[in-house]
């Protein structure tokens, strides 16, 4: 009978997960993103405040991507909005996405809307 209780068994080697990134979940779009809708795309003030927004932190510090939705809509498709990467399989649910800058409040936003018709 061997006895080796004195050497170490080998143990598997874990390898370290992939880091994954949390990225925050869906809040009520900043206020400079807002003010560029309002002002710069000529949107209605009241429908814009009740938008929500999902962002993702850019490699600069205090810039961020951003997508902005309705919230009902995304509801009526049952969607349950997670974080920035759920409208990746759902662009058509996105009104409008760009990147804003928290610290200088400078937005760069487009229209995924189209133009719109302003009632006569």
């Amino acid at each position: 009978m061997a006895w080796s209780f004195w050497k170490k068994k080998s143990e598997a080697v874990e390898v370290p997960k992939a880091k994954v990134e949390k990225l925050p979940k869906p809040h009520s779009i900043p206020e400079s993103v807002g003010r560029f809708l309002v002002v710069n795309l000529g949107k209605d003030p009241n429908w814009v405040w009740q938008l929500k927004s999902v962002v993702r932190p850019q490699a600069e510090k205090n810039h961020y991507d951003i997508r902005v939705f309705d919230e009902g809509q995304a509801s009526l498709k049952g969607l349950d909005v997670r974080d920035y990467t759920t409208f990746d399989e759902y662009p058509d649910l996105v009104l409008f996405e760009g990147w804003y800058d928290k610290k200088t409040h400078i937005a760069k936003i487009e229209d995924k809307l189209g133009p719109t018709e302003k009632a006569a």
